[in-house]
């Protein structure tokens, strides 16, 4: 299986299986619209009208010979790899809901303005300790784990948060594991000393913001119903510029409202914030925010016109990070992440204030979706097995998707909020998806080739 699409004047060849990418000439892009379905002399006589004989001819034998080499019409040699088959998750990534409340509200919230459709709630400090011990207890042989502090907002609760993290750093001694500890926050109640203490004990920090002033205070605005812009800028500014090189990403979220999103990543750019991140809203159809297929064509053309100008500005010295447009052509994911994606269910699990498990964050209150308790374990294993076959092959519009081994079947909740099937992906999600990939390799062999 190929894929191939043009880009302004780059033409690219991608190699489904074998993950090969070639940039090619308008011959060899028109070749490959019939070869090899046809044969040689089928597709010379449909193109000897446009180029010569010769140079067609010339260009199919090169051709054969990335086909014989596996970088064209490769095989999928993931399905029979033994690692995949054979694989036994262990938990590796906990998303702790320290805080079922928030001090802003969200037009666009999935977790319901923070309390996840349920009662305004913090986890105590013994909930949270059960928590990491679950997640030792459950990582088997794995020594690097992760746990992400989720809300609502965790600075609500951030004393738990600094009892958790000391406790952490006692049990990893106790045990030869090494925790990873982030945040994700609405920066409304950074300070100096919340700031200084995060820098010091966080692997990477997410720092909400939606991009332009009126674009952020349409959607994110306060409990009195005023902005967050000015409120929180300062405060992301200080943030960021106190980490210096360490780990952060500044993220928002465009809707309808902007559908020009470029204009919210390069304003983010401008303020200095080098790694980014805006993604595209999941609403149900009814909302007047929410994206639809007709909207496509707009989207579309503004990922085009950010990859340009991420291109523009990184060969002027002035480069940022997209997090969408961030893949790794070299190594690459490992297999059996290409083909289960985020571990939602088997590898990584949400745990509510309550001490609740669910397969993550997106699932929080639906109560069809609870796993168990951190204090009594996994109640639902055959959930969690689910989850775990939930991967490409078990996927009937993944199996001929170009894009499979780059999204790796997409989000699970999205695909149960859409098709009340985690094993139908969210279409429309899929289609933004692919088109972030295309920009992304359209700018790393722009900027190869000059």
């Amino acid at each position: 299986m190929i894929h191939k699409f043009k880009i302004d004047d780059v033409r690219i060849v991608l190699d489904v299986n074998s993950g090969a990418v070639h940039s090619v000439d308008e011959l060899v892009y028109d070749i490959l619209e019939h070869y090899p379905s046809k044969n040689e002399g089928e597709t010379i006589k449909l193109l000897e009208g446009k180029y010569k004989k010769d140079e067609i001819k010339d260009a199919i034998q090169e051709i054969k010979y990335l086909i014989d080499n596996e970088m064209l019409f490769s095989k999928d040699t993931y399905i029979n790899n033994h690692d995949f088959i054979n694989r036994k998750p262990v938990i590796k990534a906990l998303c702790l809901h320290i805080a079922h409340d928030c001090n802003i509200r969200c037009e666009y919230c999935f977790a319901s303005q923070g309390d996840f459709r349920g009662d305004r709630s913090l986890m105590s400090e013994d909930i949270g300790k059960k928590a990491l011990d679950f997640l030792i207890e459950n990582s088997g042989n794995r020594r690097n784990l992760e746990v992400d502090f989720f809300g609502g907002e965790p600075l609500l609760n951030f004393d738990v948060v600094k009892s958790l993290v000391e406790y952490g750093r006692k049990r990893e001694k106790e045990t030869n594991k090494r925790f990873r500890f982030t945040i994700t926050t609405n920066a409304v109640l950074l300070n100096d000393e919340i700031i200084d203490y995060i820098n010091e004990n966080m692997d990477n920090i997410v720092l909400s913001i939606d991009g332009r002033k009126e674009i952020n205070d349409k959607m994110r605005y306060a409990v009195n119903g005023e902005g967050t812009y000015d409120i929180i800028i300062p405060k992301i500014k200080k943030m960021v510029e106190v980490r210096k090189d360490k780990s952060y990403f500044v993220r928002g979220t465009f809707t309808k409202h902007n559908l020009d999103f470029a204009k919210d990543v390069l304003h983010l750019a401008d303020l200095g914030f080098k790694n980014t991140s805006i993604e595209p809203v999941v609403a149900k159809p009814g909302e007047s925010y929410a994206l639809q297929e007709e909207d496509l064509p707009e989207i579309f053309k503004h990922y085009e016109e950010l990859a340009r100008e991420i291109i523009r500005r990184e060969k002027s010295g002035k480069g940022f990070n997209f997090f969408h447009f961030m893949i790794d052509l070299e190594q690459g994911p490992c297999v059996i992440k290409r083909l289960t994606g985020c571990g939602a269910g088997s590898e990584y699990l949400a745990i509510t204030p309550q001490g609740d498990i669910y397969p993550c964050h997106q699932f929080v209150g639906d109560e069809k979706f609870k796993i168990g308790n951190v204090l009594t374990g996994i109640e639902n294993k055959e959930l969690g097995l689910s989850f775990k076959n939930a991967h490409v092959y078990n996927k009937e519009k993944c199996k001929e998707c170009w894009a499979k081994f780059y999204c790796s079947g997409g989000c699970h909740a999205n695909a149960y909020n859409f098709n009340n099937d985690i094993n139908i992906p969210y279409e429309l999600g899929c289609e933004m998806e692919k088109k972030r990939i295309e920009c992304s390799l359209y700018i790393k062999e722009k900027l190869n080739m000059e």
